[in-house]
């Protein structure tokens, strides 16, 4: 067992371990803390239980208690309220019961939808992540967001509901981790050296290709974003005020999203496009230096991920009136006057968000 980092999020009522591991082994060590288990439900897609089922399997034999697998399909179109249906119908054929702990095993859609199963189920049981994906170990496993898509808007019905445990194994990610997915974590990872600034952004700057393919490389990203967005959810667990940072580049990002319906781009490269127009959005509102933008991109490049869009600004503003985070028909973005101090609930108006996208459309 090589565990390489334990974090902590720590809240009024609830603190849990973020723990980065070489692989699935020590797992059932971390499990054993959570006390009074009557069975595991493991939610996970095909791909990851054909490649990983056996690891973890050997692990909770240890642990004598009873575990299930429930097989779901993994993409961002299945993360759908239609879907819960029959999860819930196989938890109660396999005897769940309130003592149960879910496992949510992979990326960030079945992170997503698992916890919001877990929240759900008998009024609400505990669950685990354990993320595969880069973009689940440093976003979406940790903070306790859980939600399920609606037809008009992403993640519109969900809750707050926190993990009791994350446990990463970061050779899925060196195993089987398909470029694009690769990207689509570090749009995250950019994201957090934004916000985070200092060091962490300075250091973003000499990442390579090669380094997403070493353990020990790729670590440093993670941990870095891991302690941002645990420090951050510890001050604001259910996002009533600095947490809505986290959302930098999402507002363009989920309207790319929801145009596409969920197909052709990832989330991950879609925050990268929508970091970008906040970036722009900056610059013109808070004064972000140029120098900034520019080394983003040049970051982006390096890593191929997308910066911009060719699709129609006033059909994305369209989109963006859906966000979740508006209020009284308003749009509202998180901006940067330096890496390191985000502003957020910057009411930005549609001739600005215009503008913004038709400049980055022409870098």
């Amino acid at each position: 067992m090589r565990i390489i980092r334990e974090n902590s999020v720590n809240l009024e009522n609830h603190n849990y371990k973020v723990v980065l591991s070489e692989s699935f082994s020590g797992i059932n060590e971390y499990l054993k803390d959570i006390q009074n288990i009557s069975s595991f439900q493991i939610i996970t897609e095909k791909n990851i239980y054909d490649l990983y089922n056996a690891e973890l399997s050997s692990q909770l034999s240890s642990l004598t208690i009873p575990f299930h697998f429930i097989i779901i399909k993994g993409k961002e179109s299945n993360k759908h309220i239609s879907k819960v249906g029959n999860v819930y119908n196989q938890l109660i054929k396999n005897s769940a019961d309130r003592k149960s702990v879910i496992l949510a095993l992979g990326g960030g859609v079945v992170g997503d939808f698992s916890g919001f199963i877990a929240s759900t189920f008998l009024r609400g049981i505990r669950f685990v992540q354990i993320p595969t994906t880069l973009l689940a170990c440093v976003d979406s496993s940790v903070g306790g967001k859980v939600a399920v898509n609606a037809d008009l808007g992403k993640n519109m019905i969900g809750s707050f509901h926190q993990p009791e445990l994350v446990f990463a194994p970061l050779n899925t990610l060196i195993n089987s981790l398909p470029l694009k997915e690769w990207k689509c974590g570090i749009s995250e990872v950019i994201k957090h050296s934004l916000l985070d600034g200092g060091e962490f952004f300075e250091k973003i700057q000499t990442i390579s290709k090669k380094d997403l393919k070493s353990v020990d490389n790729i670590s440093f990203y993670i941990t870095e974003s891991v302690k941002y967005k645990s420090k951050i959810v510890g001050m604001d667990p259910k996002e009533n005020g600095i947490r809505a940072v986290l959302n930098l580049g999402h507002t363009t990002g989920h309207a790319i999203e929801s145009f596409l319906n969920y197909k052709k781009i990832s989330h991950g490269e879609a925050v990268g496009i929508g970091i970008i127009t906040a970036l722009l959005l900056s610059q013109h509102k808070l004064g972000l230096s140029e120098k900034v933008i520019n080394n983003t991109i040049k970051i982006m490049k390096r890593l191929s991920i997308p910066y911009k869009t060719n699709l129609n600004p006033t059909i994305l503003i369209d989109h963006m009136k859906h966000d979740k985070k508006n209020s009284k028909g308003k749009i509202y973005f998180v901006l940067l006057s330096s890496p390191g101090e985000p502003k957020f609930g910057i009411e930005t108006g549609e001739s600005e968000i215009s503008d913004a996208i038709h400049i980055q459309n022409k870098l």
